[in-house]
């Protein structure tokens, strides 16, 4: 409906502009006007356009001229003669093929001339440089009034100061403010933001925290303090971020407040922050301090289901504490979890094994977990090797015992006498002395001298055998090992 209104307002207009003569010039036509404040007036204000302005008009009325005005009055009777024998059909007719394009044209163009003076109305102003220039004379008076004020009246002697705390300012004064308490530091923060609520920036937060934590003196309280800050300063989005929270995680972690890290941890989200590798584990080792491991495990399943981990000697310590609190499949599945983006320490996978090693339900996972050892990594897996043959021992899985300790003998680790003596000891309980004499002929060929355990076991296997005349050789191979 527009579109057609403003349509036809042009036809009109443009056919008086091709139909009518123009006007004689008028001396009231010629009146200064004053201009209007702005090009969007006609829209922006509902009054009416403003008023001559005076002094213009008097001006003009002091120019006036007779013969000017007469001349005027004479080309009156024609515009009138023009006007009179005008008729607006033949005007519509003569028109009608141009003057709506004509008119969507100047329509068009109105709308992108008034397009742009909005642009310009609603375009913000960009920041004067020189408003982020900081005093440095006043930022040394404020670090000193700092300094040397007692805490509970830091407020009120910044309040006396009247100073206009900008971010970049109250930045200045953070950064130059090295013999400062933590708590005064705090203080300074939050008068600042008090006074111009522009101050409580992220940067300006990041400095507090770090100064905090690096503060030999930080204790309880100020941590405390710091945190309810942080939690007041997340109900802004942006206002904190991982680092952040991650500082205060450490704090709390050095502090053995493991209550309060997993309380940080937990409102993560809530403050818009995602955790890191550092954040799980800062909060798994707060949590081991006070030996709250379900918690710890809880916090370990969030970092397995978002696949972000710390480095790898980070994963290591945490699989060593699982095994420690006899949580042995949890460390199994954080190692597993983990392998696919780094590799464990070789301490922390011996650990594993060795822990997976005692218990009979998981001595198939350590079997498994040996084939981790590839190359240079061989030399350093005795020990687990020695855990599973141990084990499988015990669980009377001879088999697989006598196979591993092969497997050691041809491709390494080379093993020594404490394996020997774990398959030897179970082939003789199980009445298999050829199998006991034969292993103890490799341990001569591997260049390893049998002790006197060796003979005992052997020993020990005939006698409950009732094999006592093939024991008396053993016996005397005792005797000798013991006078040697």
């Amino acid at each position: 409906m527009l579109r057609s209104r403003a349509r036809a307002l042009l036809r009109l207009r443009s056919c008086i502009h091709k139909s009518l003569p123009p006007l004689p010039p008028s001396p009231i036509r010629t009146l200064a006007r004053a201009p209007p404040r702005h090009p969007l007036s006609r829209f922006l204000s509902s009054s009416l356009e403003p008023l001559p302005d005076s002094s213009a008009t008097a001006t003009a009325s002091a120019s006036f001229d007779p013969a000017d005005a007469s001349a005027s009055a004479s080309s009156a009777p024609a515009y009138a003669a023009a006007s009179a024998s005008f008729d607006p059909a033949d005007a519509a007719a003569s028109t009608s093929s141009d003057s709506s394009d004509d008119g969507e044209d100047n329509l068009t163009s109105l709308w992108e001339e008034d397009a742009r003076d909005v642009d310009d109305v609603f375009t913000p102003a960009t920041s004067d440089p020189a408003d982020d220039v900081v005093d440095e004379v006043m930022v040394a008076r404020v670090r000193a009034v700092v300094e040397s004020t007692p805490e509970d009246q830091i407020p009120s002697a910044l309040a006396d100061m009247a100073v206009d705390f900008t971010e970049p300012f109250l930045s200045a004064v953070l950064q130059s403010a090295e013999s400062c308490s933590a708590k005064k530091l705090l203080l300074l923060f939050k008068s600042a933001a008090n006074n111009n609520p522009a101050a409580r920036s992220l940067a300006n937060l990041e400095i507090v925290v770090d100064k905090v934590a690096e503060s030999d003196e930080v204790d309880k309280m100020n941590a405390y303090m710091l945190w309810d800050l942080v939690k007041e300063m997340g109900t802004v989005p942006g206002s904190v971020n991982t680092q952040v929270l991650n500082k205060l995680l450490a704090m709390f972690l050095k502090l053995k407040k493991s209550k309060i890290a997993l309380e940080v941890f937990d409102m993560f989200s809530d403050l818009g922050c995602t955790p890191d590798g550092d954040s799980y584990y800062l909060v798994i080792e707060a949590a081991g301090k006070k030996s709250m491991v379900d918690a710890a495990w809880r916090v370990c399943e969030k970092m397995i289901g978002s696949c972000c981990f710390p480095d790898n000697k980070k994963i290591g310590d945490i699989v060593t504490f699982f095994c420690k609190k006899k949580k042995v499949k949890e460390a199994q599945l954080v190692y597993l979890a983990a392998k696919e983006k780094l590799q464990t320490p070789i301490p922390a996978l011996n650990f594993l094994i060795g822990a997976l090693a005692r218990n009979a339900e998981t001595i198939n996972a350590a079997l498994e977990l040996l084939e981790e050892y590839q190359g240079e990594s061989l030399k350093d897996a005795g020990m687990s090797y020695a855990a599973v043959i141990h084990g499988l021992c015990k669980t009377n899985n001879v088999k697989d015992a006598k196979k591993l300790l092969m497997r050691m003998v041809n491709l390494g680790p080379a093993p020594g006498n404490a394996v020997f003596n774990f398959v030897i000891t179970a082939l003789s309980k199980n009445g298999e002395m050829e199998g006991a004499k034969g292993l103890m002929r490799v341990m001569e060929n591997q260049g390893i001298r049998p002790d006197i355990y060796t003979y005992s076991v052997i020993m020990s296997g005939y006698t409950k055998g009732g094999m006592v005349d093939e024991a008396m050789p053993y016996f005397v191979m005792r005797r000798k090992s013991t006078q040697n």
